[in-house]
């Protein structure tokens, strides 16, 4: 997904002069084409995130639409009052990239877990959340924010993962990607960000066509609306992601389906465990040990697993 993102980044910068890209001294050997051919318009303001969040607001003041780039929690809980106050607050053109979204940096620790990310930024209002899913979904996702400018969150993996669509979709907001169609009237799976590649692995698993799987990788506080109106008959509606479920992708759906309460007994959430907060070891080592697993999902699509 990195690599997608700086490509993509640096084909929009040549036909729009305020997109600009700002770094807290990392990334090295993904974002150097961007300094080379924009030296302009790339700034690395070392490792002083908040400061590097402060520059981005200030850069967006004057016209530019700023891409403010860090690993993991790092350009979010630590630069949380800067997001507030300088950005969402002033509805500024600044999109805050993280890298390693949920347990990507796993081996590094609980500092490198960005596993409570999507809480904090809903709690923003202005701020539109993209969680691509594949290389495909980052490439749609850049061309959509570079195209709307707003406060924006975009959560990436960190290489490696899978294709799944031909070609950057086209995406709106609250919208979702259907990436293998089911029966009508089957459970739908609906991941957002980096738990697409399992979604697939997992309806592989399941035979025929008896799980529709879903993306959803723009959302946020102000698209809730006519999310009920895309489960089309669905028997049941499970939500994945790689975060903790309080405040997360599955909280914001329940919030979504509050005002029908049919459709929300028929919802179920698939997200970490809280345990894994204070474990080291593989993205997938801590995913499988987070509870998401194929047999938590079996149990979801039977209804053994309360909502």
């Amino acid at each position: 997904m990195r690599n997608a993102f700086i490509d993509e980044l640096m084909e929009l910068a040549e036909s729009n002069p305020q997109v600009a890209l700002v770094v807290g001294d990392l990334g090295f050997s993904v974002v150097e084409p961007f300094a080379e051919r924009f030296p302009d318009r790339f700034i690395n303001a070392g490792v002083a995130e908040q400061n590097m969040m402060g520059v981005a607001a200030g850069m967006a003041s004057e016209g530019y639409h700023v891409f403010a780039y860090s690993i993991a929690n790092f350009p979010t809980f630590r630069c949380a009052e800067q997001i507030r106050n300088d950005v969402a607050y002033h509805q500024l053109p600044v999109t805050v990239v993280s890298v390693g979204g949920g347990l990507a940096y796993g081996a590094m620790g609980y500092s490198h877990h960005a596993v409570q990310d999507y809480g904090l930024i809903r709690l923003f209002p202005n701020m539109l959340i993209g969680a691509p899913g594949d290389p495909m979904e980052v490439r749609a996702c850049l061309r959509y924010l570079v195209a709307n400018p707003q406060p924006s969150y975009l959560r990436l993996g960190k290489n490696g993962e899978p294709t799944f669509h031909g070609a950057p979709p086209e995406l709106r907001p609250g919208v979702w990607l259907t990436l293998r169609p089911g029966l009508v009237g089957a459970p739908v799976l609906l991941s957002t960000g980096g738990t697409l590649a399992q979604a697939m692995a997992w309806a592989q698993a399941i035979p025929g066509p008896a799980l529709r799987v879903c993306s959803l990788p723009l959302w946020g506080m102000a698209w809730k609306q006519d999310q009920h109106l895309q489960l089309c008959g669905a028997e049941r509606l499970i939500t994945l992601e790689d975060h903790l479920l309080d405040g997360g992708f599955g909280s914001w759906m329940g919030e979504a389906l509050m005002e029908h309460p049919i459709l929300r007994t028929r919802h179920r959430v698939m997200a970490l465990h809280p345990d894994i907060c204070g474990m080291v070891g593989s993205q997938g080592m801590l995913n499988q040990l987070g509870r998401l697993t194929l047999n938590e999902l079996l149990q979801c699509i039977s209804g053994q697993k309360d909502s």
